[in-house]
């Protein structure tokens, strides 16, 4: 792997790897760099039979508090259009396996929207999310638009998104934004729990669970159905199929090798 500058990257531990956000001075602020080597790291992951999860932290204190608004400055209109920074968006909403959050602090802006783009979002109570772009005289450019109306429903995404207010984990777990909320020094641990947990599941029926539930948001709920129904039967091929029915009627736990 390449030297990284804005993410440390752990060993694989009980099929788990976490990535945890390092700029520290810039409360994470998610440059183009930050980017980059998320969305490469994400590539390996989904090529590595090893890896059944990703972890994402920013760690105890913050998550992300926006994006690099100095490296957003220095971009005119045609800079914008050409920007690099959807590519990354587009290769970390596209990773296959599960990805799951663990939120402290602020996740703002640009931080909303990469809790936006993993699965499962653990918060400490003192997580304060939102989308502050209205306050620049811009709006969200990562799907903060599209994919919090999708989440919260569209009066506290219009509430958010035009007054640029923060909301509290509680409110975004009761809004579904996030499915937990614990105190800040269990929220890595709870998150890794729920990691390991998914780690231990039939990789091929993780990997179709995902790609159905979230067709579920951009397509109709026949084709939804449909998609559903050919995932079900493409998994009555799987060996991990097999195994965990006989498992189930011999008493034991499953051995589930992803084929």
């Amino acid at each position: 792997m390449q030297d990284l500058q804005d993410i440390l990257v752990s060993d694989v531990e009980r099929g788990v790897l976490t990535i945890t956000l390092n700029r520290p001075d810039a409360f994470n602020a998610l440059r183009n760099q930050l980017l980059k080597e998320m969305a490469e790291v994400l590539d390996d992951a989904a090529a590595n039979d090893e890896i059944k999860a990703v972890l994402v932290t920013g760690g105890e204190k913050v998550f992300a508090a926006g994006a690099d608004i100095k490296e957003m400055a220095s971009l005119d209109a045609v800079g914008v259009m050409n920007d690099i920074r959807p590519t990354y968006w587009k290769r970390i909403a596209n990773f296959p396996k599960p990805l799951i959050a663990a939120v402290n602090g602020y996740a703002l802006g640009g931080g909303c929207e990469l809790v936006m783009h993993c699965d499962i979002v653990i918060a400490g109570d003192n997580a304060q999310f939102g989308q502050p772009e209205i306050n620049l005289g811009i709006i969200p450019g990562a799907g903060g638009t599209q994919r919090l109306i999708k989440a919260v429903g569209k009066s506290m995404a219009m509430q958010m998104v035009l007054s640029g207010a923060f909301i509290t984990a509680e409110q975004a777990r009761d809004f579904g934004l996030i499915s937990e909320v614990v105190i800040p020094e269990r929220t890595i641990e709870r998150a890794r729990e729920i990691a390991n947990t998914i780690a231990k599941k039939p990789p091929i029926a993780v990997r179709l669970a995902k790609e159905v539930l979230l067709k579920a948001f951009d397509t109709t709920l026949d084709s939804g159905l449909n998609l559903e129904r050919k995932a079900f039967t493409l998994l009555a091929a799987t060996e991990d199929r097999n195994e965990g029915i006989a498992a189930f009627t011999e008493k034991r736990k499953p051995n589930f090798k992803g084929k």
